[in-house]
């Protein structure tokens, strides 16, 4: 299928914006805060109503919201889960996000749903099956989905093609678009010791439509070696933004989220973060970028 796109009065703006969580509630609605947007978690939602969506709906009136899955199992070996595709159907109609996502990752089984993001072999039969799980999707929402690329700590010895060179040929295959997550690139890059200039050089920017910025937290494995976990319980560190510099440069403006999921700060920081994101995003932009993306 090829993708659907959001009505223009739905769309995200080119903003930073940060992940919407029940302690700034209040905050938000009180204050108004100057972000570009906010996003959710869809599975945070699928009840039918209660305070989460009182206060939800009170901000969507006055925010764009992005919608972001994390229980679809994209790349699972089973059949996606009908029932929890009718309730993002339902959210996309309650709340009309300007972007959804979701990860190339799979976490359900025979026996039952796995609280982790699991990695995938990047193999023709895992190819196939992806692109067949998206086309369902889109068909289903009647929307573009974005896919976004994961944090991994291992790779698979039978993979057939390179992380970027899989996740551009799902794109290229379904008309998906593309979350990149900035911090899962230098997570992965750092665990497997691949260049994270290069993954990003190399990656179908063109097909990105958001972008997420979070922390990590650094370890060692057993031979003392740096090993990162994809936490979002901190600022994003140094080197994160460094890459995010260099993919604004190439891309020019595109929806950036502050995701900060543990240890959430008090509103004012998480406040600094995006408009630390924006100051980025702005002051690399070019006239003309190597990789417009396509609006």
């Amino acid at each position: 299928m090829r993708n659907p796109s959001s009505s223009l009065e739905d769309r995200i703006p080119a903003r930073a914006g940060v992940g919407l969580k029940a302690e700034h509630y209040r905050t938000i609605i009180d204050t108004l805060p100057d972000v570009g947007f906010f996003e959710v978690h869809a599975e945070n939602y699928m009840g039918a109503g209660g305070p989460p969506h009182r206060y939800l709906s009170a901000i969507r009136e006055r925010y764009p919201l992005s919608l972001h899955g994390v229980g679809l199992s994209i790349g699972a070996d089973r059949p996606l889960d009908e029932d929890h595709i009718a309730r993002l159907r339902d959210m996309r109609r309650r709340y009309t996000p300007g972007l959804f996502s979701e990860h190339l990752a799979w976490s359900s089984h025979d026996v039952g749903f796995l609280n982790d993001l699991l990695p995938l072999p990047y193999t023709v039969e895992t190819l196939k099956r992806v692109v067949e799980h998206i086309d369902q999707i889109q068909t289903a929402l009647g929307c573009e989905m974005l896919l976004e690329n994961p944090s991994t700590y291992v790779a698979f010895a039978e993979s057939a093609y390179t992380e970027t060179d899989f996740i551009a040929e799902v794109a290229r295959r379904t008309g998906c678009g593309l979350l990149l997550d900035v911090n899962n690139v230098f997570v992965a890059s750092t665990n497997q010791q691949w260049n994270p200039v290069a993954y990003i050089e190399g990656y179908p920017l063109a097909r990105v439509k958001e972008i997420h910025l979070a922390g990590n937290t650094r370890q060692e494995d057993e031979e003392a070696r740096p090993l990162l976990i994809d936490s979002h319980d901190r600022p994003v560190e140094d080197a994160v933004w460094h890459l995010y510099e260099l993919t604004a440069r190439l891309i020019g403006p595109v929806p950036t989220l502050i995701e900060w999921d543990a240890d959430v700060p008090a509103w004012p920081t998480l406040a600094h973060e995006a408009e630390r994101a924006e100051t980025i995003m702005f002051a690399n932009r070019l006239e003309t970028p190597r990789h417009a993306v396509a609006r």
